[in-house]
């Protein structure tokens, strides 16, 4: 086992992302993860404070490149880039709470303090922008929705859509989307 604190730590995080984004946080124990890194588990607690928070360092790790600008949300080139963007986090693991949520309740809140702020803000924006009403629920059902959308492509669990090349899929998803971003019809009475 490596006594070089600097590479431990960054081999830990990788290791957890790994592990974390393959089983989820429950399926992933402090030991697999010192045995993938090559680190003494026990250097986890020591570097990070504990599995939870080692869960933590690296959803944040591999989601600060993200930006919380206001999305196009009908522009089928915007979606493609979230959707891969979303989809190259190795710590997919952190979607999971948006379907699932995590057994540690302190954990699930800070997920979703990070995908508030990864997705669901920047949709609230657009939304807020194009003049709609409910901001906040059709930004979560954006959310809801890609979230889904990249647990799918990643587990391949629908074949077709696992194999659609990323582009073919954002522009679906933008068509379907645009629903979300147009005011209301309004029949010949006013009523919606």
């Amino acid at each position: 086992m490596s006594r070089d604190a600097a590479g431990s730590r960054e081999r830990l995080l990788d290791a957890a992302g790994e592990l974390f984004a393959e089983r989820g946080y429950e399926g992933t124990t402090v030991r697999d993860i010192g045995h993938r890194a090559g680190v003494d588990p026990a250097m986890i607690a020591r570097y990070f404070g504990g599995k939870a928070q080692l869960y933590l360092a690296a959803l944040r790790r591999d989601a600060s490149p993200a930006s919380s600008a206001p999305i196009d949300l009908g522009d089928a080139d915007a979606v493609t880039g979230l959707l891969d963007r979303v989809g190259a986090l190795r710590s997919t693991s952190m979607l999971y709470a948006a379907v699932r949520p995590h057994e540690d309740a302190d954990l699930q809140a800070a997920v979703v303090a990070m995908l508030e702020r990864l997705l669901v803000q920047p949709a609230e924006k657009t939304v807020r922008a194009a003049g709609l009403d409910q901001a906040t629920l059709r930004a979560e059902i954006v959310t809801a929705a890609l979230s889904g959308i990249v647990l799918s492509r990643t587990s391949k669990a629908f074949g077709t859509l696992g194999r659609a090349p990323a582009a073919e899929v954002g522009r679906l998803v933008a068509d379907l989307l645009n629903g979300l971003l147009q005011p209301p019809a309004t029949g010949g009475d006013g009523r919606t």
